[in-house]
C-alpha cells in the first residue's frame, strides 16, 4: 500500500530507486543540482550501459552540472518548460514528492512524498495511472541539445567507407538508437548502436518494435523498427535537417 514519506526518507528512498532500478529509470525534477551521491549512483548505473532518462523544467544548467551530465552516454536528458512535478520511478517503485533533485533542497527543505510499490497489488493500479502521466511528460519533453543545433548543421554527410564491419557513416548529424535511445550518428541503414545490434542481429528481423525514433530521440512505443527507423511525423523533417535523397 502506498506510504507517506518525508523529507530524509524520500532521499533514501530515491538514492535507493535509482541504486535498484533495472532496465527503467526515470527521473523527473524541474531543479537540477546533484549530490555527490546521487552523481555517483549515475555513473554507476551509467557503466552498467542502462538508459536512464532525466526530464528538467530550468534552462540553469551549471557548468559543472552539464559537463556532468554531458559525460553520461547512457543518460537522455529533455526538457519541458512548463515542468513543475517531480516524480522518480523504476520498474518497480515510483516516488511522487515536492522535493527536487537539488541538493540544497535535500539538506535544508521540509518536503513530503508517497512511495508507491508495484510489487504489492493494492498499489498496482496506482503505479500503472501514475505511470501514463509520466509517459505522457517524456513524450512532451524535448530532447535537450548538449552539442550544437542539428537545424545548424549545413554539411551533408560524408561518403562512407567500405567497412565490413558494423560501423556507422562519418556524419556531421546525430541520431539515437532506436533500441536504447543514446546518441550515434544518424544514419537510417544503421539505427542501432553496436550493442543493440549485435542483439538484433541474433533473429535480423527488420520489423521488430523499437523504442526510439532515431531522427529525435522521442520514445515510439514500438512505432519505429530497423526498417523503419523513424517516426513518420519526423519524415519530411529528417529529410530537410539530414538532406537524405533516398529515404
Amino acid at each position: 500500500m502506498a506510504r507517506f514519506i518525508n523529507t530524509r526518507k524520500a532521499v533514501s528512498e530515491i538514492e535507493d530507486l535509482i541504486r535498484n532500478a533495472g532496465e527503467r529509470l526515470v527521473l523527473i525534477s524541474p531543479y537540477l543540482k546533484l549530490s555527490k551521491d546521487f552523481k555517483e549512483l549515475l555513473t554507476f548505473r551509467n557503466n552498467k550501459e542502462k538508459i536512464t532518462t532525466v526530464i528538467f523544467g530550468k534552462q540553469e544548467l551549471n557548468p559543472e552540472e552539464m559537463k556532468f551530465l554531458q559525460s553520461l552516454r547512457f543518460v537522455i536528458l529533455k526538457y519541458n518548460e512548463s515542468l513543475h512535478a517531480k516524480c522518480y520511478v523504476n520498474d518497480v517503485k515510483m516516488i511522487i514528492t515536492s522535493l527536487n533533485l537539488y541538493e540544497f533542497s535535500m539538506a535544508n527543505n521540509k518536503e513530503m512524498g508517497v512511495l508507491i510499490d508495484k510489487s504489492e497489488d493494492a498499489d498496482l493500479q496506482l503505479f500503472e495511472d501514475a505511470y501514463k502521466e509520466v509517459d505522457f511528460i517524456i513524450e512532451t519533453s524535448e530532447t535537450f541539445e548538449l552539442t550544437p543545433n542539428l537545424q545548424n548543421l549545413s554539411d551533408k554527410f560524408a561518403s562512407s567507407k567500405n567497412d565490413q564491419s558494423y560501423s556507422h557513416k562519418s556524419a556531421k548529424t546525430n541520431g539515437y538508437c532506436i533500441r536504447t535511445g543514446i546518441e550515434i550518428p544518424f544514419d537510417v541503414e544503421k539505427p542501432l548502436c553496436n550493442n543493440a545490434f549485435r542483439t538484433w542481429n541474433e533473429f535480423r528481423d527488420p520489423d521488430y518494435k523499437e523504442n526510439y525514433c532515431h531522427f529525435s530521440g522521442e520514445t515510439s512505443n514500438g512505432e519505429t523498427s530497423f526498417a523503419k527507423p523513424i517516426l513518420k511525423k519526423n519524415w519530411n523533417r529528417a529529410k530537410k535537417v539530414h538532406l537524405i535523397l533516398n529515404f
